[in-house]
């Protein structure tokens, strides 16, 4: 790794050295400058500036800016941050590292030299969301789907060992380790750098929205698009308003039977309630004291369900054991506690600091719970599941719940997985699952047979305390055999359902449900049959794979009958938190963390014989169904074009509320029939190999052709569709795809029409150059979700919002009209939109002066390699 130059002015007298077991690290001190109040994760701003003030990019106008946090105008002040490292998985990490590639490219086509575009800072990849659950409910399960992911993944896999052996501070976790944000919390975090004498917060910033697992550690963590990773990698700062921060103060204790997944799940409808988009959320109080470390990491995980940020837990005395007990060095646990400490960055929950909104939780109140059938903060009490399940068949506009088939009805539970970092780091709850899964089988129960269940932990750790108390026989006997370690199910990685249930489905059309483990439940995302998903804690996945349905009532209505014939409740077989205790005490241990982590970059068998293509530019092969090169650059002038308007545009899709990233870019299966399928089919990959669009982000071709074609979506200009449909230019339904091919062979530019909360959910780049590609030059939306709106300006295409109390509906736009935006050159807060006769103001959301470089620019890709030309950076 490259050791870090920091070109501090030090116009503060900040600079200074802590000494720490006898050695000397230098370091910017905050605890004398910071304002009194000033919140814990604004303290890591702070230093960041001070640390990188050099008088052009980083001013001494930003930090005093930030000094005066709570001052009105404080928050219409950008300041620019230097992420410590970038965070990378494999289906953002493939597109992100062919974007330097072509980068490399395009920098030898104009006259520069390629190995200029290098990461500068330590970037990090986690293979983890490739593998799939094809096979299930076998001994041979993990084998089985290892050994499919390497054939199909082959290709992508030695491009990551390419730019594992040709770009500096580039490191490669291999396939199987285990879910990026886990590994990152057990092993990767520092919490505090170290590098060239310095000692610094460990500021990390991933293409993976649960990047923010990692604020559990008292690491600041967020997720960024990868276009934003790729120009961070190669030395551009991060550009951002001064955010406002949100205090959740917290109090009580959990009650006897609630999880860390109740109230994750209770602080993710809390926070949306309140409305956290685009704010930091920090933890404080009373409460804070008594949450595990591992409840920590769940609650920050759901940060991005929550719209917000961050979700940041203070160092204290729980991260420090934390630190211990999973094997980290001693001297760099003794140097985090005295950093912490130094720079007031450690948890006092005596003082508490200054918010800009305040919100209390009392932890006794949380209750058992799921959230469902669509989005994470749609929380349902468990009591109440029953009765909320049949009111969302209702407005579905099913309304029997009788089997509508030999074994299947409405509600029937066809994938019970346990999956996701979110609730795989917590051993109280995976153990809470075990011990479930072991009186489950002694009382005589099974799973029903239509329930493809499924075990995906984020880490070899979680089946070392298995195996060694015991509980893998019985989850086993249930039909949890391990089926991998990555990011599978919630991902939309679930594989195929049972074929017989998968044809009585499809035969009676029935609203069937998965229930996981996960954070993300989305409409299309779990697998494409699934209309109904719900996220629960890993022991009520178990219960759910014993009853089969979600049209019962866990506390009152038995999972079944037992070895005699009574019936056992769920009260019967839940485990007391003394048990879960006394077993986690017995079988977790910290050697557990070392023996995983010793070789975490080594990789197995398969992984060492893969041959890596050499060459400082990456040699594309044109005939590859996985790795394109990216057109982005093509035709590149050494300048930007001046800012024009957008005349005679019409609109591809008009959308309504709570669009996410996966409605706009889907991760899941390719199916056969879609634009995606067909294209791949004719090139002859045979229907089992066409893999997930999430595997196949490195060839735009195919990504262009899944735009818009999540199975859930429905565009307004086709009414009584569902699926990726949209309007050609003569009237004519056809595939979005094929549409927008239509309007640019007409030369006609498209825009986006959109509700509230546009862009919501995960970090996902393309959703943007999807969008980018097929022509749309602006969105139009009533609100935007803060990453997504980054992604859409990283690749050139104008976010635009609707005043308040304005959006499509109260305007009369129909869709329909062709419109024309004027008023964009200097990018003033407003702009005018015309609409066949309607004209009306909205705001530009340019929001920082980056911004609005990036998107003269055309975007990221183009501003970042120009820089690169005009300027000497270092090889």
């Amino acid at each position: 790794m490259t050791a870090p130059n920091f070109p501090s002015r030090n116009s503060f007298g900040t600079a200074g050295v802590l000494e720490v077991g006898g050695v000397d690290h230098r370091i910017h001190r905050i605890a004398g400058l910071a304002p009194d109040g000033l919140p814990v994760t604004l303290k890591i701003v702070l230093e960041n500036l001070l640390r990188h003030e050099d008088g052009r990019v980083v001013t001494a106008e930003q930090i005093e800016a930030l000094l005066r946090w709570g001052a009105p105008d404080v928050h219409d002040t950008a300041v620019d941050l230097h992420p410590a490292r970038i965070f990378l998985h494999d289906t953002n990490g493939v597109p992100a590292l062919a974007d330097l590639a072509a980068m490399r490219h395009a920098m030898a086509a104009l006259g520069g030299d390629p190995r200029r575009v290098n990461p500068v800072i330590p970037a990090e990849l986690v293979i983890d969301h490739s593998v799939i659950a094809d096979v299930f409910g076998r001994p041979d399960a993990l084998d089985r789907n290892v050994e499919i992911e390497y054939r199909r993944n082959a290709e992508r896999y030695r491009f990551l060992k390419w730019g594992k052996e040709t770009l500096r501070n580039f490191a490669v976790v291999p396939p199987g380790t285990g879910i990026m944000h886990q590994v990152n919390l057990e092993y990767l975090a520092r919490v505090v750098m170290t590098g060239g004498g310095w000692a610094y917060p460990d500021l990390c910033l991933g293409t993976d929205s649960h990047t923010t697992m990692v604020d559990g550690l008292g690491v600041l963590g967020w997720g960024i698009g990868g276009i934003e990773a790729e120009a961070a990698m190669l030395g551009q700062s991060l550009s951002m308003l001064v955010p406002r921060v949100v205090g959740v103060r917290l109090h009580g204790e959990l009650r006897e039977g609630a999880t860390a997944t109740d109230l994750v799940l209770t602080i993710t409808e809390l926070m949306r309630a309140h409305g956290v988009v685009g704010k930091f959320v920090e933890f404080t109080g009373p409460g804070v004291g008594a949450i595990g470390l591992a409840d920590r990491a769940t609650i920050a995980n759901m940060s991005p369900e929550f719209g917000s940020t961050c979700a940041y837990f203070p160092i204290d005395a729980e991260t420090i054991r934390y630190l211990r007990f999973s094997g980290r060095d001693p001297e760099h646990v003794r140097l985090v506690e005295a950093y912490a400490k130094e720079q007031g960055l450690w948890h006092d929950p005596s003082h508490e600091p200054r918010y800009s909104e305040t919100v209390e939780l009392d932890l006794g109140t949380v209750v058992p719970s799921l959230a469902g059938p669509r989005r994470p903060q749609d929380r349902v009490r468990l009591d109440a599941a029953k009765t909320g399940f049949r009111q969302a068949l209702a407005e579905m506009g099913v309304a029997s719940q009788e089997p509508a088939a030999d074994r299947l009805g409405h509600g029937s539970v066809v994938i019970a997985a346990i999956t996701s970092c979110t609730n795989t780091s917590n051993p109280a709850v995976m153990v809470a699952a075990g011990l479930l899964a072991r009186n489950a089988v002694r009382a005589g129960l099974s799973s029903k047979p239509w329930v493809k269940t499924s075990l995906s932990p984020g880490s070899r750790v979680v089946t070392g305390y298995f195996d060694r108390a015991g509980l893998t026989p019985y989850l086993e006997k249930l039909g949890f055999h391990l089926t991998g370690y990555g990011c599978m199910t919630c991902i939309g990685a679930s594989g195929p359902l049972i074929p017989e249930v998968s044809r009585e489905v499809t035969e009676h059309d029935l609203s069937v449900v998965a229930v996981l483990s996960g954070n993300r439940n989305f409409d299309g995302r779990i697998n494409p049959e699934v209309r109904m998903n719900y996220l629960a804690s890993p022991p009520l996945v178990v219960a759910y794979a014993l009853t089969g349905t979600m049209d019962t009532d866990l506390l009152t209505e038995p999972l079944g009958a037992g070895a005699g014939g009574e019936p056992v409740f769920l009260r019967d077989i839940w485990p007391s938190a003394a048990e879960i205790r006394e077993v986690i005490d017995e079988s977790l241990r910290p050697e557990m963390f070392t023996e995983v982590y010793r070789d975490v970059f080594t990789g197995d068998r398969r992984w060492q014989e893969l041959d890596a293509p050499a060459g400082e530019t990456f040699a594309w092969d044109e005939d590859s169904t996985y790795l394109r090169r990216p057109p982005y650059l093509d035709g590149m002038r050494p300048e930007p074009g001046p800012v024009t308007g957008i005349e005679g545009a019409r609109v591809l899709v008009k959308l309504g509320d709570s669009v996410t990233t996966d409605h706009v870019s889907p991760a899941g299966a390719i199916p056969p029939h879609t634009p995606a399928g067909q294209y791949l089919t004719g090139l002859g990959v045979p229907r089992f190999d066409l893999n997930t669009y999430a595997s196949r982000r490195g060839n735009h071709e195919v990504m262009m052709r899944g735009c818009f074609a999540n199975v859930r979506l429905r565009n307004q200009l086709v009414p009584g569709t569902e699926g990726g449909y949209a309007l050609a230019p003569d009237g004519t339904v056809t595939s979005v795809y094929e549409a927008a091919l239509a309007h640019r062979d007409a030369g006609t530019p498209l825009i986006v029409l959109a509700g509230r909360d546009y862009g919501s959910g995960s970090s996902r780049d393309w959703a943007a150059k999807g969008p980018a590609l097929l022509g749309v030059r602006a969105v139009l939306a009533e609100s935007f979700e803060r990453i997504h709106r980054s992604n859409l300006i990283g690749m050139g295409v104008l976010p635009l919002q609707f005043l308040p109390g304005q959006s499509a509906e109260s305007l009369g736009l129909t869709g329909h009209e062709r419109f024309t935006v004027r008023g964009l050159a200097g990018y003033p807060r407003t702009a005018t939109v015309e609409a066949d006769g309607v004209t009306f103001e909205v705001v530009v959301r340019l929001d920082t002066e980056r911004e609005r470089d990036y998107h003269r620019h055309g975007g990221i890709l183009p501003y970042v390699l120009r820089s690169l030309l005009t300027e000497d950076g270092p090889l």
